[in-house]
């Protein structure tokens, strides 16, 4: 037999697996997902078994043994397979494709304790010990305990019961007992066992309980959950797994990082209790790792988290569910640069699994596909507790500063609040900023205070400092500008610190919690801050868009949209689509318990389609003006599109590599659309120059040929050297 095997020499030629010769005592170990050690130009090894087959593709005398082997664990051959399908899709090395599917835990510390398990006749034994006139005290304490109860931890027999390791040792000489070594696998959710009492049962509405029996019935490959904010998509996903439980199977539950709140998974651990985990970008390594492990061994059914939760090693997957599919979170920022949707839908493929997805706002290429019959669609258009949508008035915030106002807050806004604090109910107030205010700039030439390292604006602090959010790198507020030195020179827009004084200001007596990056850097302040804000222990929460996504405050009444168009500047062609799912999001936190709620959207751009839609809560409007401009323009999802990253430390490099892969590309494919190389939006970061090549094509093969044709392309001896090429594939 003749194992395929990849070692990872994080060598780009060498990115392909190598042919070695399977022993014979080592056949039955050997499979797809084994990992072995192999020798190589003198060195023993570590990799991973791609395929197995009875025929060498090679000249056998040219083939080395494997060294050694461990058994695959159970379900990693689908995973690998998985795997293959990331690195065919968005490029990138085969060892950067397994490191995504199978997470790099070496450096994380497994806890381990032992077991002291009774394996002889202890009775007997404790009865000869008491005949003695002089026997051990710590021994005889030993064997009582260990006759009445057979086993027991060895940090309780000495901690609990002060017995030494040498009595134990001894015991266990005799073969009276014997001593295990047991890995500790932590469960994050141990201290919420008494919510384990308070399961409550799974009640749907007649719109619930149709999509429920439709989706058990039909068992679509993909659905699309479009529900309106509050409309209970949350409980319908229960009873979908619930069901999925009875089957013996497993499911998957992912969440966007920034909506994977305590609250957000109480929600399953209080009908699921401990056969539901989770995990996240602040738990350590050790701890992602335990819930793997859990999962691996069948400790727990449901897996709950962002992108790599997708990856979870269940053995029977029956359902994958993608909660708030529109969020750009689910789209990898390091290479291999995958979409979470489509490797779910994959896995979803190879499992028999059905992939639910669910959104209030779903993507555009999401809702197209359901239009043409790609996905099963299913519509809630109703609140769960029949809750009346809140009332959304749009503020044209250039009549303001007409009528002399230039405080944050709109006279709109500005009343608003002062009724619900009278009322003693609850406020929110988004933007989508940070810091004391954004763009440092010259009123006289328009010069923007950039950092010098990653030519992005940088943003002024209440430390006095000018921060960059990119690399970190701080330096004085200027006074003067560097390009016509006039003294004009100052901020523009607030963030959420000069909110904060300003609603302090206007509102003495309330009671306001900040919630932005700077407030939720240690481990516990994102969850602390909700806590406070749901317990009401603060009557105004002031954030960025971690405040607008999946949380749900029975409290609130209130939500006021602070320069709700800034996202429509953006360099991107979702820039409508990202700023109507921020709109409909941020206004459907309001209302949800038993009062009416309200929302402000404050704005210089009030006639936009994006401001119209999210104000009026009409999706469709939206599909139909943004769709519309979409295939005006050849954007996705009517022309499939690749951005290629290019990244060198010059810009001379960026461009001659930009310049080449063009070149080769419009050789081989004359009729592919090609712009580039040209500066990406943000075209440096961290000293590294960021260049892209963008090319459209109504054809996604012709794009992946285009990709292979790149990967082939930089591997020649011509191309030029020391810069790396990334992709983006929409």
């Amino acid at each position: 037999m003749f194992a395929e095997v990849y070692v990872n020499l994080g060598v780009t030629k060498m990115d392909h697996p190598f042919t070695y010769a399977v022993p014979e005592e080592l056949e039955e170990t050997v499979r797809p997902g084994s990992e072995v050690t192999v020798p190589m130009r003198g060195r023993k090894l570590r990799g991973f078994v791609m395929t197995v087959e009875k025929e060498c593709p090679m000249d056998e005398k040219k083939v080395r043994y494997i060294l050694d082997a461990s058994d695959p664990h159970a379900g990693e051959g689908e995973l690998f397979a998985l795997a293959g399908f990331i690195r065919e899709r968005y490029g990138g090395t085969l060892g950067q494709a397994l490191s995504v599917v199978f997470p790099a835990t070496t450096n994380a510390t497994v806890k381990t304790f032992k077991i002291v398990k009774r394996t002889g006749n202890i009775e007997k034994a404790l009865d000869d010990l008491l005949a003695k006139k002089r026997h051990s005290k710590y021994t005889e304490k030993l064997f009582q305990i260990l006759k009445d109860n057979g086993t027991i931890k060895w940090d309780d027999l000495r901690q609990d019961y002060d017995i030494p390791s040498a009595t134990i040792r001894d015991a266990e000489k005799s073969d009276l007992v014997s001593v295990e070594d047991h890995t500790a696998l932590r469960n994050p959710f141990e201290k919420l066992n008494y919510l384990k009492e308070e399961r409550p049962d799974i009640e749907l509405n007649d719109e619930q309980k149709a999509i429920l029996g439709d989706f058990l019935k039909k068992r679509p490959a993909v659905s699309l959950i479009h529900g309106v904010t509050g409309s209970g998509k949350t409980l319908l996903y229960i009873a979908m797994i619930e069901q999925v439980l009875k089957e013996g199977k497993q499911a998957i539950v992912l969440i966007p990082e920034i909506a994977l709140t305590l609250q957000n998974i109480m929600r399953f651990y209080r009908f699921f209790g401990d056969r539901v985990s989770c995990i996240n970008s602040r738990m350590n390594p050790s701890l992602k790792k335990d819930q793997f492990e859990r999962a691996r061994v069948g400790e727990v059914s449901v897996m709950i988290g962002p992108r790599s939760a997708l990856f979870t090693p269940f053995t029977n997957l029956g359902l994958i569910i993608v909660d708030e599919e529109h969020e750009t979170s689910y789209v990898s920022e390091h290479p291999p640069k995958y979409h979470a949707v489509e490797v779910a839908v994959e896995r979803g493929r190879l499992n028999h699994a059905p992939v639910v997805l669910g959104s209030a706002t779903p993507s555009v290429t999401s809702y197209y596909h359901a239009m043409n019959g790609d996905y099963q669609l299913y519509t809630l258009e109703k609140r769960a507790n029949d809750a009346a949508l809140p009332d959304v008035s749009i503020v044209d915030m250039r009549d303001e500063l007409k009528q002399g106002n230039r405080s944050i807050l709109s006279r709109k806004l500005y009343s608003s609040i002062k009724d619900r604090l009278a009322k003693n109910e609850q406020v929110m107030l988004f933007i989508n900023r940070r810091g004391v205010a954004g763009t440092v700039s010259c009123r006289e030439c328009g010069t923007v205070i950039k950092c010098e390292h990653c030519d992005v604006p940088m943003s002024l602090h209440r430390d006095g400092f000018l921060h960059c959010h990119y690399c970190g790198a701080k330096r004085p507020m200027v006074h003067e500008c560097p390009s016509c030195h006039s003294k004009l020179i100052g901020t523009m827009r607030a963030g959420t610190e000069k909110i904060e004084s300003e609603v302090k200001r206007l509102f003495p007596q309330s009671r306001i919690l900040r919630m932005d990056a700077d407030t939720t850097k240690g481990a516990d302040g994102f969850h602390d801050i909700l806590k406070a804000f749901n317990d009401h222990k603060a009557d105004i929460l002031i954030g960025t868009q971690m405040i607008v996504k999946g949380h749900d405050f029975p409290g609130v009444t209130l939500m006021g949209i602070l320069a709700a168009d800034l996202s429509l500047n953006i360099p991107d062609y979702r820039a409508s689509e990202r700023t109507f799912d921020l709109l409909l999001q941020a206004c459907g936190r309001s209302g949800r318990g038993e009062n009416p709620g309200e929302a402000v959207i404050q704005t210089y751009q009030p006639e936009n389609f994006a401001v119209v839609s999210a104000a009026k809560n009409d999706y469709g409007y939206f599909f139909r003006e943004e769709t519309a401009y979409r295939r005006l323009l050849h954007y996705p999802p009517f022309m499939h599109l690749l951005t290629v990253e290019i990244t060198a430390r010059t810009e001379e490099g960026c461009i001659a590599m930009g310049s080449f892969i063009t070149e080769r590309l419009k050789n081989a494919f004359p009729g592919l659309f090609i712009s580039g190389p040209n500066p990406c939006p943000v075209s440096k970061v961290k000293d590294v120059y960021r260049y892209e090549v963008v090319i459209k094509d109504s054809d996604y093969d012709a794009l992946i040929k285009a990709r292979k044709l790149m990967d082939e392309a930089i591997t020649d001896e011509n191309a030029p050297k020391n810069a790396d090429l990334w992709y983006d594939f929409e």
